[in-house]
């Protein structure tokens, strides 16, 4: 694959343009303020089943944005390639006018916006060819298959992407990134009839060369599935320790993001709101989150105002220090973006970009022999929190923990807490994996309910 390249694709220059002129138009039309967002989308991919392939897709988008302010009043509107930018400047000046009026809403401050873009290396420009994709997603089931006790294929698949981001406002901003992805991924069963068990294992980077190899990929996906044959049910039990794998310790870190986000602090729905300053989370213990880490699943130069995003202890040694913010969320609770705006179609909210619950100094291992009767939790299912008031209730199926060592499979339990208890009785390992954009070791959380016979 050496010498093949997208560089035709990234050439920005000419989406540069159609935004600069996009925001002319509407200034000339009538607005004060405007910003034009261009989101470029590139991706091809196929899936295989029992070494067939199932499905081939390719699909390339730019997607064309436009923000208009007149006054406190707020327009957007989108349209696809080849449309009148001027029919289109027209169209949003228009609806502003006849638009509510929102005190918060506008153009990030300019003192705020990005001067300088790093290189954060986002981009690698290898070609992965339709066979290649194809070869890997074969491969990937065909190592899984031979895992002893794998019955069947839940199916595999390899893509191919990149993305991008074009934005430029009427205050000055005139700013572009592109960024690539690349993954395999593969899902098989094991066991017959009712007793069937299903797991999967993938991975995605943004260079090719770093990605697991298609065989890692399968033979680990076939390891996990037949581990889990023939789980038991366990009794109910109280102040149980539970311990979470980092594929499910990724999502408790994803509610500790979801309480700290400013947005939902404005909603009054995040049961954090009102503790800005104190500890809420287990002394020690740290959340991060980096938008500008090189090859970073969520690094971005800039953010989706133009801003610039910093380093951030979210919380430090168990105390809150920061919420997210983008502008008009900052605006709403009286605080100052801190670059954490992303776009959302027209809106502009605040999310998380590079974030990381800081690894404590125990190994894995070492954590679980801590641990004399507990679970391990390999997979939850369901949607039972409460962000308003903290009430967590889970389906889970992992592995019993008995003298400090997994044992046998287990399936069918609830696991319940809050996560106000939770945040402060979690114990993290030393074995993060940075490559995701939320990324965890193994934790460890005492006091929980297990619900089972």
């Amino acid at each position: 694959m050496k010498g093949q390249h997208m560089s035709a694709e990234i050439d920005s220059d000419s989406l540069l343009s159609r935004a600069e002129t996009l925001v002319d138009l509407a200034r000339a039309a009538g607005a004060d303020r405007a910003d034009a967002v261009v989101v470029r989308s590139r991706s091809k991919g196929v899936s295989v089943r029992l070494g067939k392939v199932e499905s081939t897709d390719a699909s390339e988008s730019d997607d064309f944005s436009l923000r208009v302010f007149i006054g406190n009043r707020v327009a957007s509107v989108s349209a696809n390639p080849g449309f009148d930018l001027k029919v289109l400047a027209e169209r949003a000046v228009a609806m502003a006018r006849v638009s509510p009026e929102d005190p918060y809403n506008g153009l990030a401050d300019e003192a705020d916006l990005a001067k300088t873009f790093p290189d954060l290396e986002l981009f690698d420009p290898t070609d992965v060819s339709g066979d290649d994709l194809r070869d890997a997603a074969l491969a990937a089931e065909e190592a899984a298959l031979a895992v002893k006790g794998v019955s069947n294929s839940a199916g595999a698949s390899a893509s191919a992407g990149m993305g991008g981001l074009v934005l430029v406002t009427s205050h000055g901003f005139s700013g572009s990134y592109m960024g690539s992805r690349f993954s395999r991924s593969v899902g098989v069963i094991a066991g017959e009839g009712t007793k069937m068990e299903r797991d999967h294992d993938f991975d995605s980077r943004i260079y090719f060369a770093e990605l697991d190899s298609a065989e890692e990929i399968g033979r680990r996906a076939g390891e996990r599935t037949v581990a889990r044959i023939n789980p038991r049910q366990v009794p109910t039990a109280k102040n149980l320790t539970v311990v979470f794998d980092p594929r499910v310790a990724r999502g408790f870190v994803g509610h500790i993001a979801g309480a700290i986000n400013g947005a939902s602090v404005a909603r009054k729905t995040s049961f954090l709101r009102d503790r800005m300053g104190e500890q809420v989370l287990k002394s020690g213990l740290t959340i991060s989150d980096d938008p500008l880490v090189v090859r970073g699943s969520g690094s971005r130069p800039f953010d989706g105002e133009g801003v610039s995003g910093q380093r951030l202890e979210m919380i430090e040694d168990g105390v809150l220090k920061h919420w997210f913010l983008s502008t008009s969320t900052a605006r709403e609770l009286g605080l100052k973006t801190n670059g954490r705006g992303a776009r959302g179609g027209n809106a502009v909210s605040p999310t998380s970009t590079n974030l990381a619950l800081e690894p404590g100094d125990i190994s894995r291992e070492d954590l679980i022999k801590s641990v004399a009767n507990g679970f391990y939790v390999t997979e939850l299912i369901g949607h039972g929190v409460d962000m308003i008031t903290g009430d967590y209730s889970r389906g889970a199926s992992g592995f019993w923990i008995e003298g400090g060592e997994l044992t046998y499979a287990v399936s069918e339990v609830t696991i319940a807490s809050n996560l106000k208890d939770m945040f402060m009785r979690v114990t993290p390992a030393n074995d993060i994996d940075r490559k995701f954009g939320v990324a965890s070791p193994t934790i460890a959380i005492e006091g929980m309910t297990l619900a089972g016979l």
